[in-house]
């Protein structure tokens, strides 16, 4: 007798209603990403006809991977080397660039008053036009700017200047961290990112170099949180330094003993009530003897 098989239930159709219904709702969305704050930077040159070029390039290179929103400056003071040509034809080449000159030579301070003053951006990023400072840097020191940080200042790993000038800027560096109590361990390192907000607190007012130490003690006093990061120094390899020479150097030590008397003894300089940015530093973005291309 042939062994019995068991029946194989015939298989059914399923349809879609079939199987449970699991409600997906909107598709997921990647979370928003605040958009990066904008960026100025600023050069200023004096003479810097062999280094200007080279150092705006790199800029706006720089400047375009950190934000989308960005400008370029270059402060022409009152150069009378080729600085002036070879910044109108970056402005005129690169769209995120513009060049502002000076009728006559102001001096360091006055040309850094007129880049904060002509920067639109919420973040200020400057150095020198003497590419002593690499631009590409700059991305060093964005990554410090966090949310709670109002300044980001480099100091130098290793100052690549001829002997004298290293020894001469050894002792005005411990002179006026001694006289102005200063907590930066290098005030003279001229590659710095600010927030432009700063500067509804902080006058400044120097024309000369000493507008760096000016700007460090009265952020200091503010009450502005500073952090520092290393940066390289590299030798200059166009046109001469306009500090280090006896007359200038004697009129600097007038202009940080008035400063110092200004700032640590009669206690002046700080700003109690919010002003406009634009006034602290000059009273017009682009002063009635510059020009602006």
């Amino acid at each position: 007798m042939a062994p019995r098989v068991a029946a194989v239930p015939a298989l059914t159709r399923l349809s879609p209603q079939s199987f449970p219904r699991y409600d997906r709702g909107l598709p997921m969305q990647a979370p928003k990403q605040s958009r990066p704050p904008g960026l100025s930077v600023f050069f200023p040159a004096y003479n810097d006809g062999g280094t200007i070029a080279s150092l705006v390039i790199r800029a706006v290179q720089v400047a375009s991977r950190l934000t989308p929103d960005f400008e370029v400056i270059i402060v022409d003071d009152g150069s009378v080397d080729a600085t002036r040509e070879i910044a109108d034809e970056l402005a005129h080449t690169y769209p995120h660039v513009r060049a502002i000159h000076h009728a006559r030579n102001r001096g360091y301070g006055g040309a850094l008053r007129t880049g904060f003053a002509a920067a639109t951006k919420d973040v200020i990023a400057y150095t020198d036009g003497d590419a002593q400072y690499d631009p590409a840097e700059l991305e060093v020191l964005w990554q410090r700017l966090t949310p709670d940080v109002d300044v980001v200042t480099g100091y130098k790993i290793s100052r690549s200047d001829p002997w004298h000038r290293v020894v001469i800027g050894r002792l005005y560096h411990h002179a006026v961290k001694l006289l102005f109590r200063l907590r930066v361990r290098d005030v003279d390192c001229d590659f710095r990112l600010i927030r432009r907000e700063v500067f509804n607190r902080v006058k400044l007012e120097r024309d000369t170099g000493v507008i760096c130490l000016e700007m460090m003690r009265k952020i200091q006093d503010a009450g502005g949180h500073v952090v520092e990061v290393p940066v390289h120094h590299y030798h200059r390899t166009h046109g001469r330094s306009q500090f280090f020479n006896v007359r200038r150097v004697f009129w600097t030590v007038i202009d940080v003993l008035k400063l110092w008397v200004q700032l640590v003894v009669l206690g002046r300089g700080r700003q109690n009530a919010p002003v406009l940015f634009r006034n602290p530093t000059i009273s017009r973005a682009v002063p009635p003897d510059s020009l602006e291309r």
